[in-house]
């Protein structure tokens, strides 16, 4: 038992349309089912075996007869499954288009009954499941886009408007594109397309610098974030493993958010410092110096804030002048 194909379904083909399973005539083609390669009369490559209607289904067995070199070829093919569709060709003899027959997305009248004259393997197909060919009163039905077909015309709807063509734009609408396109980017609406696209290159030379503008201020933020928080440290406020938070507290809530909080916080107090509060400064304690040089550089700033008085004793002894005025 071969391969079978699926030669017709009733699923939507790339016309538009569909054909009503139960209105095709097989009975010329079962007595003389021949197979052609992409509909071309005179080059047959077999012939279809054991043809079976089931339910919406026409199906069969691609036979090549390798009588001629490109029915050797197409059996290679096919049996390597490279070569995969058929098509079938039908005459429409009746259309519908009455709405109960009408599937979704479709764009010309259901073919009810029609008559299937021969099948051919093809290379593509224009659906899923095969290629349809179509003919009226003996002439292929052109229906490729942009081509007239009064055999089967295209649906009418809303008050007789055929259905927008989605594949292709006409000249006309391409121009109502052009006019809303060049009024959006404040060009005149006779602009041209050169303008347009000159124009758009211009925005996205803004785009660029305004994106390198903020990855710079960003850095900018950053850097005074980080200062900031290296200062807290420096000051006591809090231990070198916080970095990382108050850094990412800065990110969130700005600069100057930070500042304020990080100016609220007092200097921790280390328990030593409570016992000996002038530090380690060979055996000085706190009003034991005799000059500004001599003070711990961790107390100097808590000394001009705390105790200035004392600050300006000894940047007095320090230097011999007067300290200046500081706030």
């Amino acid at each position: 038992m071969g391969k079978r194909i699926r030669i017709s379904s009733e699923s939507l083909n790339c016309f538009g349309t569909w054909v009503k399973t139960d209105g095709i005539d097989y009975g010329q083609y079962q007595q003389n089912p021949l197979l052609l390669y992409m509909h071309r009369r005179g080059e047959i490559i077999g012939s279809i075996k054991d043809f079976r209607v089931e339910g919406k289904d026409v199906t069969g067995e691609p036979y090549f007869d390798e009588v001629r070199d490109e029915s050797k070829i197409l059996k290679q093919q096919f049996d390597k499954d490279t070569l995969k569709m058929c098509s079938p060709f039908f005459e429409v003899i009746e259309t519908s288009d009455a709405p109960e027959l009408l599937k979704p997305g479709q764009t010309r009248p259901t073919v009810t009954k029609c008559k299937l004259l021969e099948v051919s393997m093809v290379d593509m197909g224009g659906n899923d499941d095969n290629i349809v060919q179509l003919s009226y009163q003996g002439n292929p039905l052109k229906l490729a886009a942009g081509e007239d077909c009064p055999s089967l015309p295209l649906l009418k709807i809303n008050g007789g408007e055929t259905p927008q063509n989605n594949n292709t734009k006409t000249e006309e609408t391409m121009n109502v594109d052009f006019k809303a396109i060049a009024l959006k980017l404040g060009l005149p609406e006779t602009a041209t397309e050169a303008e347009i696209l000159a124009k758009v290159g211009i925005l996205l030379g803004y785009q660029t610098a305004n994106t390198e503008l903020r990855t710079q201020l960003d850095a900018m933020k950053l850097a005074g974030v980080t200062q900031m928080v290296d200062d807290a440290i420096k000051a006591g406020k809090f231990n070198a493993d916080k970095k990382d938070h108050f850094i990412n507290l800065g990110k969130t809530v700005g600069a100057e958010n930070l500042k304020l909080t990080l100016d609220s916080m007092a200097a921790v107090t280390k328990p030593m410092q409570l016992i000996n509060p002038g530090g380690a400064t060979g055996g000085m304690t706190t009003g034991q110096w005799n000059k500004l040089s001599e003070v711990p550089e961790a107390q100097l700033k808590l000394m001009r804030e705390n105790e200035p008085d004392k600050y300006r004793a000894l940047y007095k002894a320090e230097y011999g002048i007067e300290c200046p005025k500081f706030n």
